[in-house]
């Protein structure tokens, strides 16, 4: 497997230590030639940054393609990239946030799963979970099967679809272009972090307008970590402000599920069949393998 740095930068340390962690798993790393440069707050420059994308993809000794953190950067390069050898080789690409442009165009352009989960990056944190990195293993090697949690459900019903979503910024910012959203009948998923409370509105209310909300499955919301407020107040908390936009809808919507920008960041598969069972607050994500 390879790592690479699509986004922001990231010390050559914390690569380093992300080997051994991986190989503890009975994996093979190789850390792309250019993912511990530096050119501004990008891991080196545009082309630097897709030459190791391309590599690894490329390369058909390589079985899963980490990104090693977010932050912005893929977006600059996305559509300059050549996924061609996956369609007789697939492998996972793995990440969120800014990855979530990755996810997408992977998904809507090419036609091949991805897994949104942990990076290097947070590997060594210790806020995080035990469960972030059982279920980014099990993902990897092909072992989950599903999800539980506990969370607020409104318009409770069983439901069944494709898996999609991401970072809400990134999914807002894609419109318009190949890896724009597409929603009809799937389920999507939404996080944010460190946004103000008006702008999840602004971002939402945009894909109302075109058409991303109303043919959905279901909706289930992530992680909604360090959201803001402006100088003038918002007044409404994020599980007002999102039911507020979806009232018109009659699928239902799924909070706290555990992935995002948050300790209990779960991997989930993009692209992939599933069905969510609902019994009364406890709520499970079964996988149609």
């Amino acid at each position: 497997m390879a790592i690479v740095s699509p986004s922001f930068y990231i010390e050559e340390n914390i690569l380093n230590e992300a080997v051994p962690f991986l190989e503890k798993w009975g994996l093979k790393v190789r850390i792309g030639s250019n993912a511990a440069k530096k050119n501004g707050p990008f891991a080196g420059s545009d082309s630097e940054r897709l030459h190791d994308l391309q590599e690894a993809t490329d390369d058909p000794v390589i079985k899963a393609v980490f990104c090693s953190r977010g932050g912005y950067g893929l977006s600059k390069i996305i559509s300059l990239a050549d996924f061609s050898a996956l369609k007789s080789r697939p492998k996972w690409y793995v990440g969120f946030s800014d990855i979530t442009v990755l996810h997408l165009w992977l998904s809507e352009v090419c036609g091949v799963m991805s897994v949104h989960g942990e990076m290097p990056l947070n590997f060594y944190n210790r806020e995080k979970t035990s469960d972030t990195f059982i279920s980014l293993k099990n993902a990897l090697f092909g072992d989950l099967k599903s999800h539980e949690w506990t969370g607020n459900v409104y318009r409770p019903a069983n439901v069944s679809g494709e898996m999609t979503g991401g970072n809400l910024s990134l999914l807002y910012s894609l419109t318009g272009t190949q890896g724009e959203l597409s929603t009809n009948g799937k389920i999507l998923f939404i996080e944010e972090v460190g946004e103000y409370y008006y702008h999840i509105d602004r971002m939402l209310t945009s894909l109302k307008l075109s058409g991303k909300l109303g043919g959905l499955s279901a909706l289930v919301v992530g992680g909604m970590n360090n959201i803001e407020e402006a100088k003038i107040p918002w007044g409404k908390t994020v599980e007002e402000t999102i039911l507020g936009i979806v009232s018109d809808y009659n699928y239902p919507v799924f909070f706290r599920f555990p992935a995002g920008h948050i300790p209990d960041n779960r991997s989930f598969y993009i692209g992939m069949q599933a069905a969510i069972e609902v019994h009364d607050s406890r709520i499970i994500l079964r996988y149609k393998l």
